[in-house]
C-alpha cells in the first residue's frame, strides 16, 4: 500500500526531531473516503472526509502510541538509501452494522497528531488502501503494514 509523507508531516517529523518541539502524546489511524483525496499538500483532517461514526468506527481512528510497539518496525536501508517505519497491524471491529456506519467505505488511511479539535488534527502520512473497503455487522476491517518510508 502506497504512502505519502505530506508536506505538514514532514516539517513536524524534522521540528519534533530536531527542536523537540509539539511532540503529540499520541498519534492517531483514522479512515477517510475518496470525497476529496489526501496529497502532500494536505495539512489537516479538516479537509478530508472521515467514515461515518458508528458500529465499531470511532471518529479520529485508533490511538497509536509513538512507541517501538505500535510502531513495531523501523529500519534503515543502505542499499536502497531509505529508511522506513512501519505501523503495527490495527484492527476494526464492525458492531451493530456496518462499517461505515453510511456512506462510501474507506479509500485512504490517514496518520494524525493529537489535536482535541478534530478537523484542526494534522495529516501526517496517508495510506492508499484501494477501496472503497467496507465490512459487515461482526467482521473486522484490518490495516497491515502501514510503511512510510524516507528517501
Amino acid at each position: 500500500m502506497a504512502s505519502v509523507v505530506t508536506n505538514k508531516g514532514k516539517f513536524n517529523l524534522l521540528e519534533w526531531g530536531f527542536q523537540k518541539a509539539n511532540i503529540p502524546t499520541n498519534l492517531y489511524l483514522a479512515l477517510v473516503t475518496n470525497a476529496v483525496a489526501p496529497v502532500a499538500d494536505t495539512n489537516t483532517k479538516s479537509e478530508l472526509t472521515e467514515l461515518a461514526n458508528g458500529n465499531g468506527y470511532t471518529t479520529g481512528g485508533i490511538s497509536v502510541a509513538m512507541n517501538a510497539t505500535d510502531f513495531d518496525v523501523i529500519t534503515e536501508d543502505d542499499t536502497n538509501d531509505r529508511a522506513l517505519v512501519q505501523i503495527k497491524d490495527e484492527v476494526w471491529t464492525a458492531s451493530g452494522g456496518p462499517i461505515p456506519a453510511s456512506g462510501t467505505g474507506a479509500y485512504y488511511a490517514i496518520l494524525t497528531d493529537d489535536n482535541v479539535t478534530q478537523g484542526s488534527r494534522e495529516v501526517l502520512v496517508s495510506w492508499d488502501i484501494s477501496g472503497p473497503v467496507s465490512v459487515s455487522d461482526t467482521q473486522t476491517l484490518t490495516l497491515q503494514n502501514c510503511e512510510t518510508r524516507l528517501t
